[in-house]
């Protein structure tokens, strides 16, 4: 057991003091702390700093990360390749050298770098912070060789954010390839081999380390290192310096995108036009000396005064150049202040040339210009927006050209709305504007250069106009350029700048045609006034359920006062106004064609319509009459409409002889020999229009017999229908006319007007031998004017001689006889000849790595080649060779030209389908006729 432990009273007493004492005190300062925290409430410790987050690796997309600005870049080149090519061969080298300077602009820490180089050797990347010199270690650097084409360059040390400056020094080196695209070199003939360099702006990564992308704007200055005996041009104002070499550096340019940048060097001569702003023609020698560049220097100044006073804005710049290219992938580019064309869209020689090669160097120009503004000085923010250049662009060439004197805008229904029609009636079709992400690879981009792009972009802006009025919508134009000058923008700054203009709903109206793919077709209902709106497809589905805002223009028989109508809905709904109350009067909507989409009627109104026509065709207008056949063939093509009414619509024609309506005739007559010209039909159709076109050969036969053409210049485009049609169609007189100018041409006297040339060498060829076909060749190759050459070109396709159409096709792959430029066209001539069309089809398909990887064809190019050699697809078969190669382009991961073969594909089986149903309809209608 334990020992017990014992305690004194007094000391009890003393620790039980203690210890209430101790209680009270805890008492007191838990009330005393209680005060303080109710009067000075505790704060919370501040969280630990995290370092900040650098990022590393690869973009998640394939647009450059936001963390770097360019500001500026001084760029060096240095091409090897001499102008001439000297005694000593050896010493030619297709290379270049060169160094650039770009300074950024850091916005956040970051140790990586990223910026676009393609088929370059980089040797050297330094980086040094602006102010102080300071160099940054780099711990490495690569070009990713896919479809990023990035420049990756790793740093040890972390350039600091908050917008510090930056300068990437690069040097690099690259290979002159006889390509289209890149810095390239062209051999051209004249009297010796020389060589030209052309920068395409598109590709200007492929010449320096750069940020291209178009909202990445920054000044250039540029220097070239060149041989002598060769001159150097690119967007700014160069000076000379330099002895064995000579070294050009150009003034630094406005800020810009790196797609508006080019350059040359070459021996090329030039005219100068000195004026408010200094205007240079640059071309082949032989050509300035013969006076090929003065309607280019004459028409362009007219032109840059008209912009400048339409659009409020002086053109910025001090001179702009113009060259004329022989070899280049486009028709032209409007590099800034340095525009390149084809030798044909540039040069105009008055004694061999037509008045449509004169009127094409005034369009092209006038386009060109145009971009000068929308573009260039204020530019879309990517490429889903391009048609806010390229529509613009396309649009203010009609308006432009009127300086010189030419009036071209009724013309822009047949060459921009009925164009963007045959696109955007496919499911396969895209909208003018997409999402910004869906576009990022260089297929993606280089796809939307395409009718949509172009021409239902200046369709829907002349639209917008006729809906606004055009005071109104050119007074939103000069507000928007003077508004975003030197910037970037998308489409709805535009529409801001339009609604300041206007009390109409611009935004409401306009969204749907913008962002929607396709347009509707409208259809109303006479006898009720019912009117609804669809969305129009070649091959019928459900297409979207959204309704369009459709200002619809309107006149009646009875009164002939132009009245609107607004459609919201997709209805049906009553209109009133649009139900007729007599049995013999009409209803004609969409008057001149203003609004982009289709009419269709009760058969009743179709047939008062044609009546009318057949009557009195004065009283519906000139562009409604080509409208109403070409709304009337497409519905049909469509099955929303019995074909037969179409083709009765073409009868009246043998009383009108005005173009437009004729045209329109001819565009859907010949879609109609495309589907039947290898089968029985073809006899009747024939026969038909040899009978309808009968009547326009003798209106005009006078003027072809003296060798002369009409003062009208839509007639001078008629009188050249008349022939075509009439000697291809075995118009035996026609046929006799030109082969008997043919032959005197043989004889060394070509009395043909040059408006003629084309179908009259094209009707000779095809009635004649292998010895038409040599002459024409050997023509060809002599001639050294770029417009005649086009001719003969075009005209060597029309032969019926199957082994002459194989050879053809064999030169197209040596450029020594066709230029690589001219590949694409002339294999579309020869698919447009019956006889040539499954010869081309078979090349392409044999020749499709090497067209699209080796020999440089450029993209865009594609889509017409795809498009013109499967015109005339309407069989289970020819689907099924389209997607075979649809399926090879998959199998080998390539996306060149994929919508351009799924809107073929489309488009073949809406032929098959509507031959099977309409092939007997067809036949027994012509018959009927003869």
């Amino acid at each position: 057991m334990a020992k017990g432990i014992g305690m004194s009273k007094a000391l009890a007493v003393g620790v039980g003091v203690l210890t209430v004492s101790s209680v009270c005190g805890l008492v007191m300062m838990a009330v005393m702390y209680k005060i303080q925290i109710d009067r000075f409430p505790p704060v919370s410790p501040p969280t630990p700093t995290k370092p900040p987050v650098i990022p590393t690796g690869l973009p998640p997309t394939l647009r450059l990360p936001d963390n770097l600005i360019p500001e500026s870049y001084k760029v060096f080149i240095q091409p090897y390749l001499y102008a001439v090519i000297p005694n000593n061969y050896t010493n030619q080298s297709f290379a270049f050298t060169g160094h650039s300077t770009v300074r950024v602009k850091c916005m956040i820490v970051s140790k990586s770098i990223f910026l676009h180089a393609q088929d370059l050797n980089v040797t050297t990347v330094e980086v040094r912070k602006s102010d102080s010199n300071e160099k940054l270690s780099v711990s490495g650097y690569k070009i990713h060789h896919n479809e990023t084409n990035f420049l990756e360059i790793q740093l040890k040390d972390a350039m600091s954010g908050n917008e510090t400056y930056y300068d990437i020094f690069t040097k690099f080196e690259g290979e002159l390839f006889d390509g289209l695209d890149g810095f390239y070199v062209s051999g051209y003939t004249e009297k010796v081999k020389r060589f030209l360099f052309l920068l395409q702006p598109t590709n200007a990564r492929k010449v320096f380390p750069c940020f291209d992308e178009p909202a990445l704007k920054a000044v250039f200055q540029i220097t070239i290192i060149h041989r002598p005996d060769t001159v150097a041009l690119s967007n700014g104002i160069g000076e000379i310096d330099g002895e064995e070499w000579i070294v050009t550096t150009f003034e630094e340019t406005p800020i810009m995108s790196t797609y508006s940048l080019a350059f040359t060097v070459s021996d090329f001569k030039s005219k100068t036009r000195p004026s408010g702003t200094n205007i240079h023609i640059h071309a082949r020698g032989d050509a300035i000396y013969a006076g090929h560049a003065d309607y280019a220097l004459e028409v362009t100044e007219k032109i840059l005064i008209r912009y400048q006073n339409i659009f409020g804005l002086k053109y910025p710049l001090t001179k702009i150049d113009q060259i004329a290219l022989p070899d280049i992938s486009v028709g032209a580019m409007e590099n800034w202040g340095f525009i390149s064309y084809q030798e044909s869209g540039l040069l105009y020689d008055k004694y061999t040339a037509s008045t449509f090669d004169q009127e094409r160097v005034a369009t092209l120009i006038a386009h060109e210009l145009a971009h000068q503004w929308f573009g260039n000085l204020v530019t879309m923010r990517w490429w889903n927006d391009l048609w806010l250049n390229e529509g613009f662009a396309t649009y203010m060439s009609y308006i432009g050209v009127q300086a010189d004197g030419w009036d071209l805008r009724d013309l822009i229904v047949l060459r921009e709305t009925q164009t963007a029609f045959q696109v955007d009636s496919l499911n396969s079709s895209h909208p003018l504007s997409l999402q910004e992400n869906y576009i990022q690879t260089f297929s993606e981009i280089t796809e939307l250069f395409d009718d949509i792009t172009y021409s239902k972009g200046a369709a829907v802006l002349r639209m917008l106009a006729t809906f606004m009025t055009e005071d109104a919508f050119m007074k939103g134009i000069k507000m928007y350029l003077a508004k975003f000058e030197y910037k970037n923008t998308v489409y709805k700054d535009l529409l801001k700048c339009l609604q300041e203009e206007t009390k109409e709903d611009v935004e409401g109206f306009m969204s749907t045609w913008i962002e929607q793919v396709g347009y509707p077709v409208i259809t109303i209902i006479t006898q009720t006034g019912e009117t609804s709106q669809e969305h129009f497809l070649l091959k019928q589905t459900q297409g979207h359920d959204i309704a369009w805002q459709v200002h619809i223009r309107y006149i009646k028989d009875r009164d002939l006062t132009e009245k609107n109508d607004i459609l919201k809905v997709k209805g049906p709904v009553r209109r009133p106004h649009f139900q007729l109350q007599d049995k013999d009067e009409w209803l004609l909507a969409n008057v001149n064609c203003a609004g982009f989409f289709r009419v269709n009627y009760d058969e009743e109104n179709w047939n008062k319509l044609r009546m009318q026509l057949e009557r009195y065709h004065h009283v519906i207008p000139i562009i409604n009459r080509g409208q109403l056949i070409d709304d009337a063939f497409n519905i049909a093509r469509a099955h929303r409409l019995n074909v037969t009414i179409a083709l009765s619509l073409t009868k009246y024609l043998v009383n009108d002889t005005e173009y437009i309506p004729w045209e329109s005739a001819l565009k859907n007559l010949d879609h109609l020999i495309l589907m039947f010209d290898r089968s029985e039909v073809y006899g009747p159709i024939m026969k038909y229009i040899r009978n309808l076109i009968t009547q326009l050969y003798d209106h005009f036969e006078e003027y072809t017999i003296n060798g002369t053409v009409p003062e009208k210049h839509t007639d001078q485009y008629n009188q050249v229908n008349a022939i075509s049609v009439a000697c291809s169609n075995g118009l035996t007189k026609c046929i006799t006319m030109a082969r008997s100018l043919f032959e005197d041409y043989k004889n060394g006297t070509n009395d043909i007007h040059p408006n003629l040339r084309k179908a009259i060498y094209c009707s000779a060829i095809a009635s004649g031998d292998e010895y038409d076909w040599e002459f024409a060749w050997i023509e060809y190759q002599r001639a050294t004017v770029a417009a005649e050459k086009d001719k003969l070109r075009y005209a060597l396709s029309c032969t019926k001689e199957i082994w002459l159409l194989n050879r053809y096709l064999q030169y197209t792959l040596d450029p020594s006889k066709i230029r690589k430029m001219d590949m694409v066209s002339t294999i579309n001539y020869i698919a447009k000849n019956v006889a040539g069309q499954p010869l081309a089809w078979d090349f392409v398909r044999g020749h499709w790595s090497y067209i699209t990887q080796e020999y440089g064809a450029g993209v865009v190019s594609l889509g017409s080649l795809l498009d013109a050699v499967t015109k005339r697809f309407s069989t289970d078969v020819e689907r099924e060779e389209l997607k075979q190669l649809q399926r090879e382009q998959e199998e080998k991961n390539q996306g060149l030209a994929a919508r351009a073969l799924e809107q073929v594909i489309e488009r073949t089986e809406a032929n098959i389908k509507w031959v099977k149903e309409n092939k007997q309809i067809v036949k027994d209608w012509f018959i009927g006729e003869l």
